[in-house]
């Protein structure tokens, strides 16, 4: 074996192969130690998800740098990403023959002194460096995160036969990096932690596989015997995702020769159905939304793991008279409230409607302008407020309300208030089409009835919403859906799809449609008792729409709307 000296750090930066839950995580430790991070990521969606998730949630790391000097670079590809790295840790799926071509192709294109190191929590880095060289095996370890910065845990363990120096002079920097390192003795599936936690998770499973207990019998059992603020293990489980945790069986049952007893073809009923837990829309053991938590409910580390970032519009209407129009934000912050919010974008007049564009990290907006002028635009940025740049040009659209993206075929849908309009545009704001045209504003737009405030896009239905809010206290507001696809032969003067669902409301503003859960939602800012509201209607069998209920009354002005649909949650605005 050659000679090979622990490498230098200086000027170099450490490599975070995954954006996922635990990726973004570790990328944030070593960033709030100032060390220069770089996250790779084939999903240009997880690279975007990443960053905004660093900038937005670092102070939860207590860095030990001032923010202008974070550094944090997202990349697509390997080589890149790597070709300057002192340390590259790999977080990609629970997937053994992908962990091993990754590491084959680190041994490739990372620098030679690179130290090489697995998240793996069940295989061990002998297993992960099998297609390399010994050299490479040399200074290959695990290094296994739990999920910072709630449990500061990261365990080390040999390849069986990762050089003896690099296990200090990873300590020295994982401390550096606000974590506590622990070093295993010996080679072993699961290394500390979970190797005890994989005999407790799957008792819990046989337990229930056998219909023992429920899940909350068996968490509230667990929380009362021991510590009451403890993760219980159904809940920690959705939080991890049911997926990994079936893989993760897997290895341990062909590993150890276990009898399986039930527990894999439990799990798999639950990915089978598409109930994975926390990360996704169909919950898992527990119900969606059951692991997010509202200010001051959290109490685990692992609560609001899958929570959102609120992205919030400030109209700017606490300002003084002659500045309404020049003081308008958006502003970001956690869903639970414990994030303090951020100014993002400032100095905006009026601005009234706001979407993401996931693909690309995109902020979209409009801005109203002055009401009675033809002066609105609609406008774009980075997820973090940079490259800001105008979409629409002032003037090419009245006074925008509710803005709504289809991402997959990168169109934007906007609402025309007194340009009683609905239109759409390409991402870039190229190709401007109006879909819905109730009138000429340069007639005069006093005719509310025929003002176009929310817009919901319903794309496997093949549908766009919109409402006509109507007079104040008038009683005439609707809401209508017509095709996104224009039949041959019409355009917007003679199209004869648009279909109005209901009438009379009395002034329904933002709308969303959960397609999946067959359901409408809108605010209504109208008067009582009806009105300042939120609400809902379910789509029946034939596609008509019924059962109308009211969900929240009382409401001071109702007026913004957007559902999470992972975590099945509501959020709205009071003006």
């Amino acid at each position: 074996m050659s000679e090979w000296k622990l490498p230098s750090t200086a000027n170099r930066s450490v490599c975070i192969l995954g954006g996922g839950v635990l990726g973004r995580r570790v990328g944030a430790c070593w960033a709030s130690a100032g060390y220069r991070v770089h996250i790779r990521d084939p999903d240009p969606q997880q690279i975007n998800g990443t960053l905004q998730y660093i900038k937005n949630e670092l102070w939860r790391y207590k860095p030990t740098v001032s923010p202008n000097k974070v550094c944090v670079k997202g990349f697509l590809d390997l080589g890149p990403a790597v070709q300057d790295s002192w340390l590259v840790i790999e977080c990609v799926p629970e997937k053994l023959e992908l962990k091993q071509d990754t590491f084959a192709e680190l041994e490739k294109v990372a620098p030679p002194d690179a130290i090489l190191a697995t998240n793996s929590s069940s295989y061990k880095s002998r297993e992960v460096a099998a297609k390399v060289g010994p050299e490479t095996a040399a200074r290959t370890l695990n290094a296994h995160y739990y999920i910072p910065p709630g449990i500061r845990v990261v365990e080390f363990m040999t390849s069986g036969s990762t050089r003896e120096e690099i296990f200090p002079f990873l300590q020295d920097h994982f401390k550096a990096s606000g974590m506590l390192p622990v070093v295993a003795h010996q080679e072993s599936t699961g290394f500390i932690l979970n190797r005890v936690w994989a005999a407790i998770k799957r008792e819990c499973l046989m337990v229930l596989a056998e219909g023992v207990a429920s899940p909350e019998e068996l968490d509230a059992v667990w929380a009362e015997m021991f510590i009451k603020n403890a993760v219980p293990p159904c809940e920690l489980m959705d939080s991890v995702g049911l997926d990994t945790v079936s893989l993760i069986e897997q290895h341990y049952i062909q590993e150890r020769n276990l009898q399986d007893r039930g527990v894999l073809p439990y799990l798999q009923t639950f990915i089978d159905e598409g109930r994975l837990g926390a990360k996704c829309g169909r919950g898992g053991l527990y119900p969606p939304g059951h692991s997010t938590k509202t200010a001051g409910e959290a109490q685990s580390p692992y609560d609001n793991v899958h929570a959102p970032a609120l992205y919030i519009l400030d109209l700017g209407l606490n300002n003084e008279p002659e500045q309404v129009y020049q003081r308008g934000r958006i502003l970001v912050g956690s869903a639970d409230g414990r994030t303090p919010l951020r100014t993002v974008v400032d100095h905006q007049p009026m601005p009234d409607g706001i979407a993401i564009c996931p693909s690309n990290g995109k902020i979209i907006w409009g801005n109203m302008g002055v009401p009675n002028k033809n002066d609105g635009s609609i406008m774009s940025c980075n997820l973090d407020g940079s490259d800001i740049r105008t979409m629409i040009a002032p003037g090419m659209v009245h006074t925008p309300k509710q803005i709504a993206v289809d991402d997959a075929c990168a169109k934007v849908y906007v609402s025309d208030r007194e340009g009683m309009r609905v239109f759409r545009c390409n991402a870039d704001g190229s190709e401007l089409e109006t879909l819905i045209r109730n009138g000429d504003w340069t007639l005069g737009f006093q005719d509310q009835t025929k003002w176009c405030v929310g817009i919901a896009l319903a794309p496997d239905e093949g549908k766009f919403y919109w409402t006509q809010k109507g007079p104040s206290k008038g009683q005439k507001g609707r809401i209508f859906r017509a095709n996104i696809q224009t039949r041959p032969g019409h355009d917007v003067s003679n199209r004869d799809d648009v279909e109005c669902l209901f009438d009379g409301l009395p002034e329904p503003i933002d709308l969303e449609v959960d397609e999946e859960g067959k359901a409408m939602y809108w605010t209504d800012r109208g008067e009582l008792p009806d009105g300042n509201s939120l609400n809902r209607a379910e789509m029946g069998p034939d596609g008509k729409y019924g059962n109308h209920k009211i969900l929240a009354r009382n409401l001071h002005e109702g007026i913004g709307l957007a559902l999470d649909k992972k975590n099945r949650h509501i959020y709205a605005t009071d003006l």
